[in-house]
């Protein structure tokens, strides 16, 4: 199959959405995106690579960080861990507050923003402080990546200013006890997260553990164990795209993961892991164009998992 064909021809068959959507702007930091922006990055397990548009361009995997460190949790705490995040799609939009007060602070899934929450506050408690606890995530990801990434400062104090509901999130969970850490520490840590930059490169090959069952092709390094990487890729089809992630297996029919900077990844198990970026958003917080090009993909490959 000629993929670098097929890319070519989704960044074609794309164009006139672009006209559809819009960038996040909660975030005043992501405004100013070019939301023109457009590239598909493929990644297979035996190391080869097909790339489509701006592939080396850098921009803010926001969500899609819950990923990478709700795999640390799982690994340090295993099904302990179930106890403060549980494992159902939500079906509200990811920083919802309603649904936390009925549930006692316990975040349906880890792929919400309360859930991400108490997923940084159970890496806080492991390294004893927030620097700590960053430092170890920049570790994680540099090492799946092969990269030497950095947080976008002004997205990182764009987030601590105007993220209200986020921290509306956190005092209530502390008042329920299901947050451990003093707050300030927690969101920090959360917020430093979100605000990594990546690129579509970058974080295909970042997938690629999770496409193995829990072990790094490339490097043969075991991340997770294979239960544990079935249950991170469960999740990423139930939730991985809040209250649309029903219509995103739909359309798609692969695990995947969406943030706000206008990211996806998505894995075809055993065989490769992609990444998109288009920064214009559908209703759901999404990216739209992102969206339709994996679904573009799928039909023209015949892959999914169905």
């Amino acid at each position: 199959m000629d993929y670098q064909k097929i890319l070519e021809e989704i960044a074609d068959e794309i164009k006139p959405l672009f006209s559809q959507g819009k960038v996040a702007d909660y975030i005043p930091a992501l405004r100013d995106v070019e939301p023109s922006d457009f590239a598909m990055s493929v990644e297979f397990i035996d190391g080869s690579v097909y790339n489509v548009g701006c592939s080396k361009k850098k921009f803010s995997i926001q969500s899609i960080s819950k990923v990478f460190t709700y795999s640390m949790s799982l690994c340090i705490y295993e099904k302990s861990l179930y106890k403060r995040v549980w494992h159902e799609p939500s079906g509200d939009p990811f920083n919802s507050l309603v649904q936390l007060e009925y549930e006692n602070g316990i975040p349906r899934n880890p792929f919400i923003n309360a859930g991400a929450i108490v997923t940084a506050d159970t890496l806080v408690s492991k390294y004893k402080n927030s620097k700590k606890a960053f430092q170890e995530i920049k570790r994680f990801i540099d090492e799946i990546s092969s990269a030497d990434i950095t947080i976008n400062e002004e997205v990182y104090h764009s987030e601590l200013k105007y993220g209200f509901r986020n921290m509306a999130l956190v005092n209530l969970m502390k008042s329920f006890k299901n947050i451990e850490n003093d707050i300030d520490e927690v969101m920090k840590t959360y917020f430093k997260q979100c605000s990594f930059e990546m690129s579509t490169n970058e974080l295909a090959k970042a997938m690629l553990y999770l496409a193995n069952h829990g072990t790094h092709p490339l490097t043969n390094k075991k991340y997770l164990n294979q239960s544990q990487a079935k249950r991170v890729n469960s999740l990423l089809l139930t939730c991985g795209h809040y209250d649309a992630s029903g219509d995103f297996a739909f359309r798609v029919g692969l695990p995947g993961k969406s943030g706000v900077g206008g990211g996806i990844v998505a894995i075809v198990p055993k065989m490769m892991a992609l990444c998109v970026y288009s920064p214009k958003l559908n209703k759901q917080g999404n990216s739209l164009i992102g969206t339709k090009a994996l679904e573009l993909f799928t039909t023209k490959t015949g892959l999914s998992i169905f």
